[in-house]
């Protein structure tokens, strides 16, 4: 049976831990988008988040910058200062767009006890204003236990969900839904438990954008063998009640390039799958690019695919049609739903710091990479567009697809196209290079928001 299981993955502590190497994802009913986060497993497969090893007391009190993190571990680490500068998002803060009066939800198991004062401390410590964290509970979520190897995992998925949406949309209202849906290891359940929480929160019209850092393998869902998708298809509820009530829906298109783990999360197929809710029509799946910034933000070369310790997830569905907005491009994806749609941050060589407390034995800061980081960096973008449009834009598959399609690849969309060659095989399986226009490996590409937040606006 399936098994759900978070994208997020811990790279390095500021204490003095090494690298990240291969985070084992031992997933409990859902996953994240990071590089090392847990995830539910259907038959009682549970995440074991990948951990960098112990923080010291005095290291976890200060940041390295990217040149120590280069030195350190070879890798580069950025502050939501880089990413800012990297993604052109001051321009619209100095223009008041901010994400004020947008609601960006975010959907986790078992959530964190400590997410409001761990933003608080990320939002001082970059010179930003914080903002009230709504937790909604949802289902019989248990105490938070730091022994317990899945909350911890669940604590940190939240936690970057939380840091990166606030990074790119500091006024933006932000919703913590945390579910108890990781407790009985059946994946089948716990999606459905996440997708009633969702469907209650749009029917009461709360959330602009929805971002899931999660994802199960599609051929690990009941009937797929025989051609059986009905268990996947009842449980789309949430999403088409999203269309009908113009809420944005995302997901993180996976760390395993274009391959994704097996039923108990312990190995990866031998050839290309995909996962859902990413390779859902009506989510927009966001894949994972690899910054090249500088200590200011500035890039030294063009964004590459997200492939290191992971992968940008990305391929064909073997569930879901070819949707009308991806006809642009059906000789790439062919006749069934290609992803991703689009790409952010989220390798590890360029990963971002996260600040938590959750853990008393690890409290300070930590490199954060994957898909999981890059769903909820884009959440932020699509609130700025709502703000700016004075309404919610729903479904910007059609925009997005749009503006990707104008001559020459317009400047003025604020797409930017990923075309370096470089691509997302891993595990043994070949993946897709990144070439001009759209791929599969990261899709229309990547955004400068100053110019693509207007234009999504317009569009959408």
């Amino acid at each position: 049976m399936r098994r759900i299981r978070a994208r997020r993955r811990i790279v390095a502590a500021a204490a003095g831990v090494t690298t990240l190497a291969n985070v084992a994802l031992i997933s409990p009913v859902l996953s994240g988008s990071a590089v090392a986060a847990p995830v539910h497993a259907a038959q009682g497969v549970k995440v074991v988040p990948a951990t960098a090893g112990e923080q010291s007391e005095s290291a976890a009190q200060s940041l390295l910058t990217t040149e120590q993190c280069q030195a350190k571990w070879q890798i580069s680490c950025y502050t939501p200062n880089q990413l800012r500068q990297a993604y052109d998002l001051n321009p619209l803060y100095r223009a008041g767009v901010t994400g004020k009066g947008r609601t960006i939800v975010i959907v986790d198991s078992f959530g964190s006890p400590t997410i409001q004062h761990d933003l608080d401390v990320y939002s001082a410590r970059f010179g930003m204003k914080s903002t009230p964290v709504d937790v909604v509970k949802w289902g019989n979520v248990p105490s938070f236990d730091p022994a317990n190897p899945a909350h911890v995992g669940w604590a940190g998925e939240s936690t970057l969900d939380v840091e990166m949406a606030h990074a790119v949309a500091p006024d933006a209202h932000i919703v913590l839904v945390e579910s108890g849906a990781d407790q009985d290891g059946n994946g089948a359940t716990g999606l459905r438990e996440m997708m009633d929480a969702e469907k209650s929160l749009i029917d009461r019209g709360v959330g602009d954008v929805i971002s899931q850092s999660f994802g199960a393998t599609e051929n690990t869902f009941p009937g797929f063998r025989s051609g059986d998708f009905s268990s996947i298809e009842n449980l789309r509820y949430a999403f088409k009640d999203a269309a009908k009530r113009k809420v944005t829906v995302l997901a993180a298109s996976g760390d395993s390039g274009a391959t994704n783990t097996t039923a108990n999360g312990n190995a990866h197929y031998p050839y290309k799958v995909n996962a859902w809710p990413s390779s859902d029509p009506l989510a927009v799946s966001v894949g994972g690019t690899r910054l090249h910034l500088d200590a200011k933000g500035e890039r030294i070369a063009p964004d590459s695919v997200f492939n290191d310790e992971g992968a940008s997830g990305g391929g064909p569905s073997h569930v879901f049609a070819r949707p009308s907005y991806q006809s642009g491009v059906k000789q790439l994806v062919g006749d069934h739903r290609g992803t991703p749609d689009v790409s952010m941050s989220a390798a590890m060589k360029g990963g971002a710091w996260v600040y938590s407390s959750y853990n008393p034995k690890r409290v300070g800061w930590d490199v954060y990479v994957g898909t999981s980081e890059a769903s909820p960096l884009f959440a932020g973008i699509v609130a700025l567009a709502d703000q700016v449009a004075g309404h919610r834009l729903g479904d910007i598959h059609q925009a997005l697809y749009a503006l990707s399609a104008q001559p020459s690849r317009n400047p003025s969309t604020g797409i930017v196209d990923v075309k370096d060659g470089t691509n997302n095989s891993y595990a043994g399986v070949a993946g897709y290079t990144a070439v001009k226009g759209y791929d599969m490996a990261t899709g229309v590409g990547t955004i400068d928001a100053a110019r693509f937040v207007p234009a999504l606006a317009k569009a959408g």
